[in-house]
């Protein structure tokens, strides 16, 4: 049986030059690829598959053949894969610093082919100001600018990818011809790409793909892209071939990148982040991005996480037919999520998918804590049936579970203003040592907040709470993670992408239904702790800030009624939860008032005209004696509680059983206790209010 490291010449073999079919050339729509492995795999239609390799010693010509296989061949086949990765680069800077410090002239010379090129483009564009030629020259300049980022090599392209998402940052032209870096790149030649695809996987282009594109469906920054069909299963698939000598490219690059690092950390005071960790960090991931059976087992992870939702999809992989340079994987049909008229003319709204994308970020973000790290419009489809696939998983990241809580409690914080907490908070984040004194930094944090939050939650756009969050970060020893730079990177590249359908979409307009889905379900101590500082300020229980948070979490598709809540009242009814009880009883104490006076408010309306004279003893008010403002306030606080339990019971997945958790822990002795402590409180209420009434004066009630 031939093996994963059987060694072939690097020529193709002679049979395929000289006798090799015509292949059919399939039509370049437009299409995506994307890497996965299945934790049960399975191809459309439901059936599995596996592979069968002919008994033999030489170089094969026959393509593994495919059979109906379980998990456990399916990870053997995976296995094979990962033998034939085994030599795949890793990032280690003491390996490029040994390589490259030894090739001066090669690392010089480098250097002044970057600074050379962007310097020039930099004085053209002052020329094109100076005569005021910025408007008219910026489609040249864009054209320009997207050559010489190529042309720069595959570290720039990335910037130029991410570039081409931010349309607040650069016009309508750039974003255009900077698009054209995500799937657009020149080519290498095709017969260097099947010659690849032979020696990393053993067989014969002709005995593993009927028909392949003669010519890339797609080129991006690592790689090309053909369209394939299996030979033995009928698969359409999707081939991705490595760039040859990229690894020498990019780890000049990143060589040249740590010195300017270095430079910065020693020489520039105003960046208190540690530069080339930060660059570390990215250089990590791009090496892992060169390891495409790396890539199939991120793709394999995050399908497990996150394509349980039917609304996201996950392209499968196929292991017998993937190695460190060759990927080949399911081929999905879909549109880019920048190309807004392609996408309506399918009958989608881009709004739509950019939710869709929103709501898996923040679980990748904040729920499981793995994430996509290189959104940009080429990895993000649209399909026909509106479905959102994700693709190229060879830059993922990881939130520490620490980090996930802090950032949602920093929003609490950031709600409540309260600043002190949301200093505290950068402690859990990891921005900040736990012996740095945070007191300093609250001024600078109420001083842009303040402003901020003048307008709501709903109005804030993220740039401006990270360009805000980025000054506070500059004048304050702050150390910015790697994974939130990753993070920020994330968010942004969504929110460029909604700013194309609607330049006034907000990602944390969209974001709010998760976080108050979180606070209002989640059984974490910490987001219980942050539901409860949300919900009580100085004493009182603020029933508004509920009935926000239902209005928003009931929008967030997982929302449970049932769960809503629940953490709550378990700390409740624990032995730590006697500060909680004590506001409970006050605030139960004045909502069956208000539920009661409001009852008897509408039942005296309800009488006939002659018949209230009688009751009210002929005053005109009616027969309480209660101040205007006490009889506003005890109707507003029936009808928000009226309108909050409107919220849970018209809820789409509302259960009566939602009572039963509570009807159960009212058997307990705590409960009992609570319960006799709470009609204690209403029957001191009571009497309080009837002897007001036999006195006929408006004396306030006590706990008022």
């Amino acid at each position: 049986m031939a093996t994963a490291t059987t060694t072939l010449p690097l020529s193709l073999p002679s049979s395929s030059r000289r006798a090799r079919p015509a292949r059919s050339a399939f039509v370049p729509v437009r299409a995506a690829i994307v890497e996965a492995s299945r934790p049960v795999p399975a191809l459309r239609g439901g059936q599995d598959y596996s592979t069968q390799q002919p008994d033999q010693s030489g170089p094969s010509t026959s393509a593994p053949v495919l059979v109906s296989r379980d998990r456990t061949q399916d990870m053997q086949a995976e296995a094979r894969a990962m033998a034939r990765a085994a030599n795949a680069s890793v990032y280690s800077p003491e390996f490029l610093s040994s390589r490259y410090g030894s090739q001066p002239f090669k690392v010089v010379a480098r250097a002044v082919e970057v600074l050379t090129s962007l310097g020039t483009f930099g004085f053209t564009l002052f020329l094109d100001q100076r005569r005021g030629d910025m408007d008219k020259m910026k489609r040249v300049r864009a054209i320009e600018l997207r050559g010489i980022l190529t042309r720069l090599g595959p570290t720039f392209v990335k910037i130029g990818q991410g570039l081409s998402t931010r349309p607040d940052l650069c016009p309508p032209e750039y974003l255009e011809e900077l698009s054209e870096l995500q799937d657009s790149l020149p080519t290498f030649p095709d017969a260097e790409a099947f010659e690849c695809i032979e020696r990393e996987l053993g067989f014969s282009i002709d005995s593993i793909y009927s028909m392949i594109s003669p010519s890339p469906i797609a080129a991006a920054s690592l790689g090309q892209v053909y369209k394939a069909r299996l030979k033995y299963s009928g698969q359409v698939v999707a081939v991705k071939v490595q760039r040859p000598g990229i690894e020498d490219a990019i780890g000049r690059d990143f060589f040249l990148l740590r010195g300017v690092g270095f430079l910065i950390n020693k020489y520039v005071d105003f960046v208190t982040s540690d530069v080339v960790a930060l660059i570390d960090e990215f250089a990590r991931r791009v090496y892992q991005e060169l390891n495409y059976v790396q890539e199939g087992q991120n793709a394999r992870r995050f399908r497990k996480l996150y394509a349980d939702k039917q609304d996201v999809l996950v392209p499968d992989i196929f292991w017998e037919y993937t190695s460190g340079k060759v990927l080949t994987m399911e081929w999905i049909e879909g549109v880019k999520l920048n190309q807004q008229a392609a996408i309506e003319k399918q009958g989608l709204k881009v709004l739509d998918l950019v939710n869709i994308g929103i709501q898996c970020s923040l679980r990748q973000l904040l729920e499981y804590g793995y994430f996509h790290a290189d959104p940009h419009p080429g990895n993000i489809l649209a399909t026909p049936e509106g479905k959102l696939a994700f693709l190229d998983f060879g830059m993922m990241s990881e939130t520490p579970e620490e980090a996930r809580l802090a950032i949602i409690g920093h929003v609490v914080h950031m709600v409540n203003r309260d600043y002190e907490a949301m200093a505290r908070d950068y402690y859990a984040l990891d921005f900040l040592s736990r012996d740095v004194d945070v007191s300093p930094i609250v001024p600078a944090l109420k001083s842009f907040f303040d402003d901020a939050l003048n307008s709501t939650v709903s109005e804030l756009n993220f740039k401006t709470i990270v360009d805000g969050l980025g000054n506070v970060l500059y004048e304050y020893p702050f150390n910015v993670p790697a994974y939130y730079a990753l993070i920020l990177r994330s968010l942004t590249v969504l929110e460029g992408l909604a700013l194309y359908a609607d330049p006034n979409f907000k990602v944390l307009a969209a974001s709010y239904p998760y976080f108050a889905k979180r606070l209002l379900t989640d059984p974490n101590p910490y987001l219980r702790d942050a539901l409860i500082e949300l919900l009580f300020k100085d004493g009182k229980f603020r029933w508004n800030r509920l009935e926000n948070l239902l209005v928003q979490g009931r929008m967030d598709q997982d929302f449970s009624a049932k769960e809503a809540l629940q953490p709550v009242l378990k700390l409740l009814l624990g032995p730590d939860g006697e500060e909680l009880r004590s506001l409970v009883i006050k605030e139960a104490v004045r909502v069956t008032e208000a539920i009661g006076f409001g009852a008897a408010l509408d039942a005296y309306n309800s009488v006939p005209s002659f018949v209230k004279p009688m009751i009210s003893n002929g005053s005109l008010n009616g027969p309480f004696k209660l101040s205007e403002g006490e009889r506003e306030q005890m109707l507003e606080l029936r009808d928000r509680v009226f309108r909050i339990w409107g919220l849970l019971r018209t809820s789409d997945n509302f259960d009566p059983s939602i009572l039963q958790p509570i009807l159960q822990v009212l058997q307990e002795p705590e409960a009992r206790v609570l319960g006799s402590r709470v009609a204690g409180g209403i029957t001191q209420r009571f009497a309080a209010r009837l002897l007001q009434q036999l006195l006929r004066s408006p004396v306030s009630a006590p706990g008022q």
